[in-house]
C-alpha cells in the first residue's frame, strides 16, 4: 500500500495505467497466438498447393522429364524427388488426416495414394542448412562414412538449438499413375518473432499517447480541488483569501461556487459582528462613565469606593469581552514567522522586566501566522505561568509537521477534570473574583481562539518537575 498514490490524481492515473497494462498484455498474448497459428497455417497451405501443382505437372508430361521437373522445382525450402518407394510412412494423427484431405482437394483427383509424416525431425534433407554444412555432409556421404547418419542428426539438432530449425517438418509421398512416387521433403521456416518491432512500437506508442491524455485530463480535473483545499486551509487559519476561479467539471465548479459563497458570508458576518461590537462598546462606555461621575458625589467614602471599584471591573470585563470577540476578525495579515525567534523575543522582553523566565529554542522554525496576535498569546501564557508558578520554563521544538511550544511552571497545577473547562469564557478556578489575582477569566479562551485560528491547538498537562505545562502546537511551513 505504500506504493499506491494517496492523491486523487495519482490514484486515477495509477488505476487507468494498471487497466491499460492488463488490457495490452491480454491483447498482446492473443495477437501472438493468432499470428503464430496464422503463419503456420499459411506455410503449410503454400507447401501443399505447390506440391499439388508439381504433381499435376508431372502427371501431364512424359515420364522422362519427371526428374528434370523435380530438380527444377526444388529450392532451399522444398525438395522434390522421383522414387520407386514412398519416403513417408502411414498417417495416423488427426492433424495428418486434415492435411491429407486438403491436399486431396488441391490435387483435384480422387483415388490418389497420399502418405505423409508431419512433425519436427521427419524431414531428412539438408534444407535450410548453411551452404558449408551441406557441403560437409555431402563429402561424408561420398566417402561412405559409417558415422555420417549420426553426425547428420547432430548437425540438425545443433542447428535447431541455435534457433534456425523449423516449426515442423513434412515428408509427403504421392503415388503416380506409372507406379512411381513423388516424394516431397520440406522444412517450413519458423514464423517471425512474436515480439516483432512494429507490433511493440504500435502498442508502446498507443500506451504513451493514452498516458499523456490521462495525465493531462486528470491534472485538469484535480487542479481546482487542490486550489480549493489550499483556500480552505488558509481560510481556517484566518488568512484573507481571494475568491477561487470557477472552472473545471460541473461538480467541481459547483463546489467552488459553494465555497466562494460560504467565504463571502463568513466575511460579511464578521464585518457585521465588528460593527455591532463597536456600537456596544460605545454604548456601554457612556453609561459607565456617567455612573462613575455620579459616584464621585456620594458622601459615604466606603460606599463610593465600592461603587467605583465595581464600575472599574465592569469596564475591564467589557474591554476583555470586546477583545475576545475581535480576535476572529483581526485585520492583521498572515506572513511567514520564525516561531523560535518570536517566542525567544517575548521571553527576553519579560526577562528584562525582572520576570523569571528560562527559554530554550532550537534552530529556525517557520510557520504562517499573525505575529502580533501570537505575541499576545505567548506573553499571556508566560505571565500566567509566572503568576501561578513563580517562574516559567519554555522550550520550542518540532514534532513531525508541527511546532511545539511548551511552557511549564512550578505551581500547584490544574486538576485533570478542570483542564478543559478553564478554556471557557469567564471561568476562573481562583474563587476570590479579584481581578488582580485571578483575572477576568478570558485569557486562556482568547489564547485558544487565536491559536486555533492558526490551525493549531492548546492543551494542558502535568509538568515533568511538578506544576502545569501548557503545550501550544502550530502547523509548520507556509499556507498556500
Amino acid at each position: 500500500m505504500r506504493l499506491w498514490p494517496r492523491t486523487l490524481a495519482g490514484q486515477l492515473i495509477a488505476g487507468i495505467l494498471l487497466a491499460l497494462v492488463a488490457a495490452q498484455m491480454a491483447t498482446f498474448a492473443i495477437f501472438v497466438d493468432e499470428r503464430r497459428m496464422a503463419t503456420r497455417e499459411a506455410a503449410r497451405t503454400q507447401v501443399l498447393q505447390r506440391s499439388a501443382a508439381v504433381f499435376r505437372l508431372m502427371e501431364n508430361t512424359p515420364p522422362d522429364l519427371s526428374q528434370r521437373i523435380a530438380a527444377e522445382s526444388s529450392d532451399n525450402w522444398i525438395r522434390f524427388t522421383i522414387s520407386n518407394q514412398p519416403a513417408a510412412g502411414t498417417y495416423s494423427r488427426a492433424e495428418d488426416w486434415a492435411l491429407r484431405r486438403n491436399f486431396q482437394r488441391y490435387v483435384g483427383r480422387n483415388g490418389v495414394d497420399i502418405r505423409m509424416d508431419v512433425g519436427p525431425g521427419h524431414a531428412t534433407s539438408d534444407l535450410l542448412l548453411p551452404q558449408p554444412l551441406r557441403q560437409e555432409r555431402k563429402k561424408r556421404r561420398d566417402h561412405d562414412d559409417h558415422e555420417s547418419d549420426e553426425r547428420d542428426d547432430d548437425d540438425r539438432r545443433e542447428y535447431r538449438r541455435k534457433g534456425f530449425g523449423p516449426t515442423f517438418g513434412l515428408t509427403l509421398s504421392i503415388g503416380m499413375l506409372d507406379g512411381r512416387w513423388l516424394n516431397v521433403e520440406t522444412l517450413v521456416a519458423p514464423p517471425p518473432p512474436s515480439w516483432a518491432l512494429p507490433s511493440i512500437s504500435l502498442m508502446g506508442g498507443t500506451g504513451l499517447l493514452l498516458i499523456l491524455v490521462v495525465v493531462l485530463l486528470v491534472r485538469r480535473v484535480t487542479r481546482p480541488l487542490s486550489q480549493l483545499a489550499s483556500a480552505a486551509e488558509s481560510l481556517g487559519r484566518g488568512a484573507d483569501t481571494q475568491a477561487l476561479p470557477e472552472r473545471g467539471p460541473i461538480d467541481i465548479r459547483r463546489t467552488t461556487v459553494a465555497f466562494n459563497r460560504m467565504q463571502e458570508r463568513l466575511h460579511r458576518f464578521v464585518r457585521d459582528r465588528m460593527q455591532m461590537l463597536a456600537a456596544i462598546s460605545h454604548d456601554l462606555r457612556t453609561p459607565i462613565t456617567s455612573l462613575r461621575l455620579r459616584a464621585e458625589f456620594i458622601e459615604d467614602p466606603e460606599l463610593r469606593d465600592k461603587i467605583i471599584a465595581t464600575l472599574a471591573e465592569m469596564e475591564r470585563m467589557t474591554e476583555a469581552t470586546l477583545a475576545f470577540a475581535r480576535e476572529d476578525a483581526t485585520a492583521e495579515p498572515s506572513r511567514i514567522v520564525d516561531l523560535a525567534a518570536l517566542v525567544d523575543s517575548v521571553a527576553d522582553d519579560l526577562a528584562d522586566t525582572g520576570t523569571p523566565v528560562i527559554c530554550e529554542t532550537s534552530a529556525r522554525i517557520d510557520i504562517t501566522g499573525r505575529p502580533d496576535a501570537l505575541r499576545r498569546v505567548f506573553r499571556n501564557l508566560i505571565e500566567n505561568a509566572v503568576s501561578y508558578g513563580t517562574r516559567a520554563r519554555i522550550t520550542v521544538t518540532t514534532n513531525g509537521d508541527e511546532a511545539i511550544v511548551a511552557i511549564a511552571d512550578d505551581g500547584p497545577g490544574i486538576p485533570a477534570s478542570d483542564r478543559e473547562r478553564v478554556f471557557e469564557p469567564f471561568v476562573r478556578l481562583e474563587e476570590s473574583r479579584n481581578a488582580e489575582t485571578g483575572g477576568i477569566g478570558l485569557g486562556l479562551a482568547i489564547a485558544r481562539t487565536i491559536i486555533r485560528a492558526h490551525g493549531g491547538d492548546i492543551t494542558l498537562a502535568d509538568a515533568a518537575g511538578g506544576g502545569l505545562q501548557v503545550n501550544v502546537s502550530l502547523p509548520l511551513g507556509a499556507s498556500t
